[in-house]
């Protein structure tokens, strides 16, 4: 006597696979968002030679607030996000790998000379209202990121089309005003992070990443225009890339 065989248990295997994939992503990327947040605590207090640095515990404090955010609003909304920021991606575009490495290279210059500015004392004083403020605004460019995040389902820390997941234009939340949200956060956050650590020195490579932030932005904004259906109808619509009325 032949087994009958239910024709949907493919199906529910696959999904299962599906779901199983996913939380093993948010986990990697729960791992390496804490360990990241640890890492840049250890390179600003080792640099400076100390721990009671103000402005050094408020940079952890707002990452450590921004991945527990993210944690809270999108392991529930968007676990598939999540998942694929975590994974290493085929696909990418070599502008974007060369341009992301240098970013990369640049932050940890960018803390350790703001450590070492703290250490050695190469930058006079910066007004405690100057740090508080740049606190702040920092905080605001990073809550940007995740209301980004949560508004569009395909935000990579990569610029791939994502056929695989269905990839289509996000245009609710903050891409109602502007096509590139998250790189509006990341500009303000590069350009206020080296006052709230009071390092002018480090205001370098702050700007530095501030513009190859821009520049990445332009690049993203190209290859969206060219492979992504719908896009160019959205760009019609928003006219302004990172700052609305300038560009």
């Amino acid at each position: 006597m032949s087994e009958k065989v239910d024709p949907g248990s493919n199906v529910d295997g696959e999904a299962v696979d599906r779901e199983l994939e996913t939380r093993q992503g948010v986990r990697r990327w729960l791992r390496r968002e804490v360990l990241g947040v640890l890492f840049v605590a250890a390179t600003l207090f080792i640099s400076a030679g100390r721990l009671d640095w103000v402005g050094g515990w408020g940079l952890v404090a707002i990452y450590a607030v921004w991945v527990s955010a993210n944690a809270l609003i999108l392991i529930p909304r968007s676990p598939e996000l999540l998942a694929e920021r975590a994974k290493r991606q085929k696909g990418v575009k070599s502008w974007d790998t060369v341009l992301l490495g240098i970013i990369g290279l640049s932050t940890m210059a960018k803390y350790i000379l703001a450590g070492l500015d703290m250490r050695f004392g190469w930058t006079t004083q910066m007004p405690l209202s100057l740090q508080v403020a740049a606190f702040a605004i920092a905080g605001l460019g990073y809550a940007l990121g995740t209301w980004a995040m949560a508004a569009n389902v395909f935000f990579s820390t990569i610029v791939r089309i994502q056929e695989d997941r269905g990839h289509a234009v996000a245009t609710g939340g903050p891409y109602r005003y502007v096509r590139h949200p998250g790189y509006t956060g990341v500009v303000v956050f590069e350009l206020v992070t080296p006052i709230l650590l009071g390092s002018m020195w480090a205001l370098i490579p702050g700007a530095l990443n501030a513009l190859l932030t821009i520049v990445r932005t332009a690049l993203e904004d190209r290859t969206l225009h060219e492979e992504l259906d719908g896009y160019r109808d959205y760009a019609g619509q928003v006219r302004y890339r990172l700052l609305p009325g300038v560009w």
